[in-house]
């Protein structure tokens, strides 16, 4: 199976699995402000941030089609308004995460900007795929900034090509906090890491991401998927009245090392010749 093909099955499979075996993935949640500036608006596992500054809204991540009414809801529930979105940034190029985009950018008008390498499947028309135009291609270490916020784009590859991790700094409590969102550290059902003719140096480049990202300072631990950084969990200890439970350096590097771990054991399987697990 080539490397499109399994990206196509995973876009497929994804939108079944959205319907169908994960309820959490359509789910509403309650919007709520994270730190600083940073607000929840996703669903109760695809996580979308809004990032709110004077001069209008970055919203990170559109989830599927039908979530955007959710999200739209979300971030009028919090007091701002769905029409001052003025960028749309993405994690990584899978339709739980993107196929939505080009809705919101229709709605909003907003500029959607997006790492190099997943620009294509992007602006690709296809099932899952939003076919959205890209308004300003990102690279590794790019800053997208408004209203006196920064984010840094950060490529973290292998997830998919482009796959991108977001940080910026926030203030909370008259404390400044590295937050980091990351992009994805998974490697799915049917990656093939070993003689992959369509996509050579996967293995490397989830090397490369494991590097860059036990190297970023974290505080806020934040992710494209609420399982990732524990969202309900966390949320109810919040509403409890905890100490800021997404204030979570340990968790992050527990889960980095954890995902690296999974990602060389699969390594070493397909190299002894077990498959891919397709």
């Amino acid at each position: 199976m080539t490397f499109r093909a399994i990206v196509v099955s995973f876009f497929l499979a994804a939108t079944t699995l959205g319907a169908q075996g994960n309820p959490d993935w359509h789910r509403e949640f309650p919007a709520f402000k994270i730190a600083g500036n940073i607000y929840y608006v996703g669903t109760a596992d695809l996580a979308s941030y809004l990032i709110t500054t004077p001069q209008g809204h970055i919203l990170i991540n559109t989830d599927f089609k039908e979530d955007v009414p959710l999200i739209k809801k979300s971030v009028e529930q919090l007091g701002f308004a769905y029409k001052d979105i003025k960028i749309v940034l993405i994690s990584h190029a899978h339709a739980d995460h993107d196929e939505g985009t080009g809705l919101v950018r229709g709605d909003t008008g907003a500029k959607l900007m997006v790492m190099d390498a997943d620009v294509p499947e992007e602006e690709r028309s296809a099932p899952g795929r939003p076919g959205a135009h890209v308004d300003r291609v990102l690279h590794d270490g790019d800053t997208v900034e408004l209203g006196g916020s920064k984010l840094v784009a950060h490529l973290t590859p292998g997830h998919t090509k482009g796959c991108t991790t977001w940080t910026m700094q926030v203030l909370e409590g008259g404390r400044t906090l590295n937050v980091v969102i990351l992009g994805s550290a998974n490697v799915n059902a049917g990656y093939v890491l070993v003689g992959n003719k369509n996509y050579p140096q996967i293995a490397d480049d989830y090397v490369k991401t494991f590097a860059t990202l036990k190297s970023l300072p974290c505080d806020v631990f934040l992710g494209a998927h609420g399982g990732y950084f524990g969202l309900k969990a966390k949320h109810e200890k919040l509403k409890a009245g905890a100490t800021n439970p997404f204030i979570d350096p340990d968790g992050y590097k527990a889960y980095v090392a954890d995902r690296n771990e999974a990602f060389q054991k699969e390594r070493v399987r397909q190299q002894q010749g077990s498959g891919s697990g397709a």
